[in-house]
Parts: C-alpha cells; structure tokens; sequence
C-alpha cells in the first residue's frame, strides 16, 4: 500500500493553492505597508530608488516567517471547509478514514515549513535584520551619492556648499552646479557650471574629482578686487565626509542567530540583563516555531461547520486566534527581556493555553459525536443576526420594496 493514497494527493492539491496564494498576500500586503514608509524616508535622507527594494529584500525573511504560519492555517482551513460545505468529508468519513488519518498531508506540510520557519528565525532573519540596519544607517550617516539632495543646499566639511537642480543617469549626470568653497584663508569660491559628473580615484577612495563643464569661477580674496574666470571643463577634488563605520552584527537580539542566543541566555560571563533578552529571544523564537505543528488541528477544528450551515465564522476566528498568539509572545517577550517573569513562564505558559484550547476543539470534532466546536459561536452570531434584523426592523431601517 502506497504511503500517499488519492486521497492524500487530492487533499494536498486542495490545500496548496490556497496556502501559496494566501501566503503571498499576506507578505505583500506587510511589504506594501513598509514600501510607503521606506519611500518616504529614503526620500528624505536623498538616497536613490534601489534603496528601497534592497531594504525590502532583507525584510522578507521577517514577513515571511510570519506569513508561513498564516498560510498553512488558511490552506488547510479552506481546503477542509470546502470538503465539508460539498458532502466529500463525509463520504471520506463514512468510508472509514478519521480526521487524523485526513491529516497526514498537512502534518507533512507543517513539518516542513516549521523546519523552513526555525532556519529562518534562527539564520537568515538575524543575517537580514542586521544588513537592513546597516543601509539604513548609511542612508543617515551618509555615504555621498545618499547624502546630496537635489535642489538643496548640502554641506561638505563644513567649508563647502553644494547645490544641484537635476540629477540624471542614477546620480551620475548633474545639471545646474553651484558650489561655494570657504578656504582657511578667508578666500571664497563661488563657481556655477551647467553640467558635472563624479568621477572616482583608484588610489584614494576618500577623495572624488568632481569634473564641472561650461562655467565660472568667482574668486574673492580679502582686501583684494574679486576676479571671475570662465572655463569649459574644470576638475575640482572634494574630500568625501568622514562616515562612522557601522558596528559588528549583534546590537540587537534580533541580530543573534540561535546558538549565539543560548550561549548568551546560559552564560555565566554574560551580564543579568544579556541572560534575560538573551533568553526571552530564545523562547519566543521557539515558541513561534511550535506553534506551527497545531495549527493543521485547529484548522480543522474551525473548518467544520455545523450541519446545514455554510457560515465563514471559522475562518475569522482562526485568524484572531493566530494573531493574539504572536502579540502576547511578543508582549511577553518584551516582559520577559526586563526581568520581570521567567522566560519559560511568559511564552510557553501561553503555548501552553493556546495548546490545551486547540486540543480540546479538534478532540471535540473528531471523537465527540455530534461535537461542533465553533457551534456555541455560530449559535451566538445567528442570535445577533436575528437580534439586528429585528432592532432595524423597528426603527425604520429595513429598505421597502418599491
């Protein structure tokens, strides 16, 4: 007998669609939010466009370790709800295959993408988290194509003003060039030229020759009669400003990959506070990860309506549940990393709630008969329907027909 029947590879096509589809969404829609922001503040710092989408490649390792645990729930959810809303679940049940055997495919399903999620979590998201910081430091601190802003004044070791009206070619092309050179003996340049370009020096990477075209140089020298000179092309070095290199990966939590964290979190060298967030790091990147392995029990828990009801209700509380999940992980994270409640209690006595809640919801539908359990709340949600009609009833509000 085959390990993966028809009827596994059937349930695996009706859970994989919607799984990738509601993945993708779920990262775009999180990408699309930090695009508008990233925009806004590349923007602001003066750096160019590919910025933006190299900053949003080293975050899709975040959003997609929280979009992996979404989109098994709602593939399985949907794939299971569609077999019970068409009668195929109970022909499956009626032949003698239980809801545990059903699951074999998303059990092998959520093995895997936990494995993928923990890789994730413990390697590539700190790897990414820490380049993500790097740009963004640079995009601050200023290397000089990030720091000059078109039709503005920019300062450069504070004895030289540059102004630019348009910035063609990604930066290389420069139109409508003012410069105004203080020197250290009171002399002052001011020169204009219709066009420059940036070129760079092999032997000195701290200096860059900046080559002006069709201008003129005013040059105005104390107690002495300024004079102005034209050229056609004139090379003017200019010493780049001195950026602070940025620091080694591990300023943040965020940034330490897994063994790294407990070798932190057990450590004797290690200070109180270092043991804490090294700790709280640990078990809530642990915690997420476990996670994974019952979401396949409560998605068929909610998957199942109660007979003669087509109603979404499971899929709405599916994802309240989820989300409530990571925020109080991330809020005793946070409690955790302060010192002021053990680790192990924060996140994993919530696991444990969340756990025992989903046990008893697939126990119910699978071993009770007749167990229905999102019954009570599909009950409660048609009493308020009713209740509703009822209160715009009489008020007026229901539409008559003309």
């Amino acid at each position: 007998m085959p390990f993966l029947t028809a009827i596994d590879r059937y349930i695996f096509r009706q859970v994989l669609m919607p799984m990738l589809a509601v993945f993708v969404i779920a990262a775009s829609l999180l990408l699309l939010d930090k695009m508008l922001k990233l925009f806004d503040f590349v923007a602001t710092e003066g750096g160019p466009v590919s910025v933006v989408f190299r900053m949003l490649a080293n975050l899709l390792p975040e959003y997609a370790s929280l979009a992996i645990p979404l989109g098994l729930m709602l593939g399985v959810l949907i794939a299971f709800r569609r077999l019970a809303t068409s009668s195929e679940l109970d022909v499956m049940r009626g032949v003698g295959l239980s809801y545990t055997r059903l699951l074999r495919v998303p059990y092998m399903l959520a093995v895997a993408l936990a494995a993928l999620n923990l890789f994730i979590v413990g390697y590539v998201e700190p790897l990414s988290r820490y380049y993500y910081e790097r740009m963004e430091f640079e995009l601050r601190t200023g290397a000089l194509g990030a720091s000059i802003k078109v039709g503005e004044f920019n300062t450069l070791r504070d004895r030289m003003t540059l102004r630019i009206e348009q910035s063609r070619d990604d930066g290389r092309e420069l139109i409508g060039i003012f410069l105004r050179i203080i020197g250290k003996n009171g002399e002052v340049l001011s020169i204009t030229a219709h066009q420059g370009r940036f070129l760079a020096l092999r032997e000195n990477t701290d200096t860059v020759i900046l080559r002006l075209t069709d201008g003129q140089i005013v040059q105005d020298l104390p107690r002495s009669p300024s004079r102005v000179l034209g050229f056609s092309q004139h090379d003017l070095p200019i010493d780049l400003p001195a950026v602070e290199k940025f620091r080694q990966r591990g300023g943040m939590e965020r940034e330490y990959f897994l063994p790294e964290l407990l070798k932190i979190g057990w450590s004797d060298r290690s200070s109180p506070k270092d043991r804490a967030i090294g700790r709280a790091s640990l078990n809530y990147r642990l915690a997420e990860v476990v996670m994974i392995l019952l979401l396949p029990l409560l998605a068929v828990a909610l998957a199942v309506p109660p007979k003669r009801s087509t109603s979404a209700l499971g899929v709405f509380v599916s994802i309240v549940m989820v989300v409530a999940y990571h925020k109080v992980n991330e809020y005793g994270e946070s409690v955790a990393e302060l010192g002021r409640i053990d680790p192990a209690i924060a996140l994993w006595g919530p696991f444990a709630i969340f756990a025992a809640i989903i046990l008893w919801m697939y126990w119910r539908l699978a071993y009770v008969p007749g167990g229905q359990p999102i019954g009570a709340l599909e009950a409660f949600a048609r009493d308020c329907g009713k209740w509703l009609r009822r209160l715009t009833g009489r008020f007026g509000l229901r539409p008559r027909p003309v």
